[in-house]
């Protein structure tokens, strides 16, 4: 028997939710992507310090710069040993500000292609906002592709879809942790409100013909990887990709084009603003998420600012 990660892989691209280079190795992902918070564990780890050091030197003072240079060192390192693409993420405290989005993302693109890197190896990651979307549907048109992260509704899928971003990250565990907490239930394989929103997106997308991949993000236990098989691709830590290839159980498909979804639905920015405003759950996690990030990329600045 071939192990449930090697399975997996038959149906589904496999990202790895890290900035360990070591671990991205030893998994051996097609794709890898970052956030604040994972490259800030990243600057914490040892074989990192001389990189830490030299991109400190190198941006003279400049902490916005600095965390830039080293997101993208980051990157272009995890590059060498990924066939496929790294996922960067612009600063989340830029979320609601379009013309500022655009800026940082194209700032980000000129690093990685300082750095040797084209942009068909990179994806920009933006919090799905109304103003990241927007910004996104700018960028998609310019040829640089992206990631729309911190999703948690269906019309935040929606407005990513028809905007023509590249890729969607929908927190599956996120939601997971919003539904336990509020309603104090267990949830447990197709009962799980995380997986019944991948589902639901997945579905909609495969009927009414969009290109859009899915990318299932956010994981707490196997179950929830178990029952999105076959989505488009899926990120995972490197404890839980670890476990996948320690299991040898059998994996089935359970994602598959050809299902019935939803008829396509154009939403507009109200519209949009309300879907968002009637969802506690989206409106909830997304401010989070934005505010978690704000405070990692905080943080990773005032280890920038920190004299080599």
């Amino acid at each position: 028997m071939t192990s449930k990660l090697e399975q997996l892989k038959q149906f589904t691209t496999v990202v790895a939710d890290t900035g360990d280079l070591d671990a991205i190795t030893r998994l051996k992902p097609v794709d890898a992507t970052t956030n604040p918070s994972l490259l800030l564990k990243a600057a914490a780890i040892h074989g990192y310090a001389d990189l830490l050091k030299q991109v400190k030197a190198d941006s003279k003072g400049n902490v916005d710069l600095a965390c830039d240079k080293f997101a993208v060192a980051v990157g272009s390192g995890i590059l060498k040993v990924i066939p496929g693409r790294i996922s960067t993420e612009v600063d989340a405290r830029l979320s609601f500000d379009e013309p500022a989005l655009l800026a940082k993302a194209h700032q980000l693109i000129e690093l990685y292609e300082a750095a040797g890197v084209g942009r068909d190896r990179v994806l920009i990651k933006l919090a799905s906002t109304w103003e990241g979307i927007r910004a996104a549907e700018k960028l998609e048109r310019e040829g640089i592709q992206t990631n729309l992260t911190l999703l948690f509704s269906f019309a935040q899928a929606q407005a990513c879809a028809d905007a023509g971003v590249f890729l969607i990250s929908p927190f599956v565990g996120r939601i997971y942790d919003w539904y336990k907490k509020s309603t104090g239930q267990e949830y447990v394989g197709a009962e799980d409100p995380g997986v019944q929103s991948v589902t639901r997106i997945y579905d909609y997308y495969k009927a009414n013909g969009y290109d859009t991949v899915v990318m299932g993000a956010s994981f707490r236990n196997l179950g929830q990887i178990e029952h999105l098989a076959g989505c488009d691709r899926l990120t995972i830590s490197p404890e839980l990709l670890q476990q996948l290839s320690e299991d040898q159980g059998d994996l089935p498909r359970i994602l598959k084009p050809g299902n019935a979804g939803e008829p396509r639905q154009q939403l507009n920015e109200s519209q949009f603003r309300w879907a968002m405003n009637e969802d506690a759950m989206a409106t909830d996690k997304l401010a989070e998420g934005i505010r978690q990030f704000a405070r990692d990329q905080e943080k990773l600045e005032k280890v920038m600012a920190e004299k080599a």
